[in-house]
């Protein structure tokens, strides 16, 4: 009876504990890229701190990038937290990146009317491979793969058809070849059965589902993490940059240029997001520094702000918490930075203008002579509140009054206004 008791009290208290926990919920869809890494990165971080028990995986795409594809599954296989990937909703698919990360994936499923596989590798834009290059690259992926099988329990032959064969199977098969774990009727289905799987001696930690939507910045890395879309943006932003160097003053190719470098630079995966957030924050200040001492109306202040606003996008996380900064921060900072060096610039420019009026402007003013060299015909007159040298064919006094007929530079030619 003691033992009975005490058995009641070890499932209750496992009940409990598990009673507060969440389920961090989140989706694939569309390409596979550099945003979708970036974005599961963010996920699977604010799970730990947020404490939930799982991750619960949306999975509906055509595929992606194999880079890509490599780094979400070695942080699958690496989490601390369960993975729960479903294929959803009806009739969507985890073909190419996605049928490898559901392989991945801890506990897998798809609803009715779905499938996965196809993952053999291919160029981007579809381009024939050689034949020494598809057998490397096939033969790596296909070992990848089976190590990925053998870990989490899955079939291996059906690991390496995917591969080889670009194989793919609806999700009846696919439980009955042992790629995935469950067909169910839908998510609620799905996560009833996680309840009674096990991994090992643990329990997987089931509760409410606290989703973390794509934001901002997920948003635009997926504008340009596409590698095609990608390679077009590295390539258009070298052509403006070389543009700007050699039509130096047109500004505007300059400013895309090296924004649109930095982002091609992150979807290519050769900055992380976070050093490319710092290096367009770097880049915004430089455009706004420099609108200071270049006439670009407002080109510069312009750019200066979109890049200050993306980089802190980038930068630090909004969704994630940790260095939390709201949207609104980042925007009223950029704007108060891009307002203050726009108006230095503004009255910079105002001041110049000043200057240049007031130079080209003296012809046919009067002035009074204040100061006389030799000869009468030279020396200083003030001219529009402005002391200026002179030189006359007339001989003046102390006093006289004269008028400009042109300027030489600094020195302006006068004549005698008789009285």
């Amino acid at each position: 009876m003691k033992i009975f008791f005490t058995l009641i009290l070890m499932v209750l208290g496992s009940n409990l504990a598990h009673a507060d926990t969440c389920v961090m919920g989140a989706e694939i869809s569309g390409v596979v890229s550099a945003a979708t890494n970036d974005y599961l990165e963010r996920v699977e971080k604010s799970a730990l701190e947020k404490k939930c028990g799982s991750i619960l995986v949306r999975i509906n795409t055509p595929g992606g990038d194999l880079q890509s594809t490599r780094m979400i599954v070695e942080r699958m296989l690496a989490s601390e937290i369960p993975y729960l990937c479903l294929i959803t909703p009806k009739g969507a698919h985890a073909g190419s990146a996605g049928a490898i990360i559901m392989m991945a994936c801890h506990v897998s499923a798809g609803v009715e009317a779905t499938h996965l596989g196809a993952a053999t590798p291919i160029l981007g834009g579809g381009q024939q491979l050689s034949d020494d290059l598809r057998k490397k690259i096939i033969n790596d992926t296909v070992s990848w793969m089976e190590g990925v099988a053998k870990v989490r329990g899955r079939d291996q032959k059906f690991a390496k058809e995917i591969v080889t064969e670009a194989k793919s199977v609806g999700v009846d098969e696919a439980v009955k070849l042992k790629a995935v774990d469950y067909a169910v009727k839908d998510e609620a289905d799905f996560l009833d059965k996680v309840k009674d799987h096990r991994l090992g001696d643990k329990i997987i930690a089931l509760g409410e589902i606290s989703e973390f939507k794509p934001d901002l910045r997920a948003k635009i890395l997926s504008l340009v993490a596409d590698p095609e879309i990608a390679y077009l943006l590295f390539m258009a932003s070298l052509g403006l940059i070389y543009f700007e160097i050699t039509h130096p003053g047109t500004i505007a190719p300059g400013v895309l240029g090296g924004m649109g470098l930095l982002l091609s630079l992150v979807a290519l995966h050769k900055l992380e997001v976070q050093w490319g957030g710092l290096a367009l924050i770097i880049l915004g200040v430089a455009f706004l520094i420099a609108e200071l001492f270049v006439t670009s109306f407002g080109i510069l202040g312009i750019g200066g702000i979109a890049s200050l606003v993306i980089g802190s996008l980038f930068l630090f996380d909004t969704e994630a918490t940790g260095y939390a900064l709201p949207l609104g921060l980042i925007l009223g900072v950029a704007f108060a930075l891009g307002s203050i060096f726009l108006g230095i610039g503004y009255l910079l420019l105002q001041s110049a203008r000043r200057k240049r009026k007031s130079a080209d402007g003296v012809t046919e003013e009067k002035g009074r002579v204040t100061s006389l060299e030799e000869g009468q015909q030279a020396g200083q007159i003030e001219v529009m509140g402005e002391i200026w040298k002179f030189e006359s064919k007339d001989k003046l006094s102390l006093g006289d009054t004269v008028k400009v007929t042109h300027r030489q530079g600094l020195t302006l030619q006068v004549k005698k206004i008789e009285q």
